[in-house]
């Protein structure tokens, strides 16, 4: 991981189409990259992207995702941490255009968070759905918009409900951990 003063050591960074300036990277390993959010929701909003270009986290090598995450947590507590002494932090990725992800390029939100920054806190949600780059995209991004219900209009889940959920789970889970053990 470093971090440099002569930002020419990074040149040829895109975020999905757009090129990043050397200048407003601040962070680089060998497969990420965490740089400053040319649209942040709160001071210290910035983005962590793995250099090499694909929409979602399943198309991310285990060394490139293991990276990445890596790369969150330094620039969490390493850096927005020290710096904003924020009260919490939202860690925020949309994993594909379903899910709200604007650029088709795997990034991580970080936003270092004070209590009372928002006047109701789950709004963050909201401003990081409606999230783009640049405004020319926003007319698109309303178009693909998805709904979600308003609180009092969702039903909670049985506990019998979660538990036949969570067991069919651990049978993936199981059968995925046969699957990989070695043969004899």
């Amino acid at each position: 991981m470093t971090s440099s003063s002569s930002p020419s050591s990074y040149d040829g960074l895109f975020f999905g189409p757009f090129r990043i300036s050397p200048d407003h990277i601040f962070c680089r390993t060998s497969y990420s990259a965490a740089f400053c959010n040319l649209r942040p929701l709160v001071p210290g909003h910035v983005l962590v992207m793995p250099q090499r270009c694909v929409p979602l986290l399943a198309d991310l090598t285990v060394e490139e995702y293991a990276d990445l995450w890596r790369t969150v947590r330094v620039v969490q507590q390493d850096i927005l941490q020290p710096m904003y002494t924020p009260d919490a932090f939202n860690i925020a990725i949309q994993d594909g255009k379903a899910a709200g992800q604007s650029v088709p390029h795997v990034h991580v939100h970080i936003l270092p968070r004070k209590t009372g920054d928002y006047e109701r806190n789950d709004d963050i949600y909201t401003d990081i759905e409606d999230w783009v780059p640049r405004e020319e995209m926003r007319i698109r991004k309303q178009v693909d918009k998805m709904e979600v219900p308003d609180d009092s209009e969702r039903v909670d889940r049985t506990t019998e409900q979660m538990l036949e959920e969570a067991d069919q789970y651990r049978q993936i889970l199981s059968a995925k951990t046969d699957r990989d053990k070695p043969k004899p």
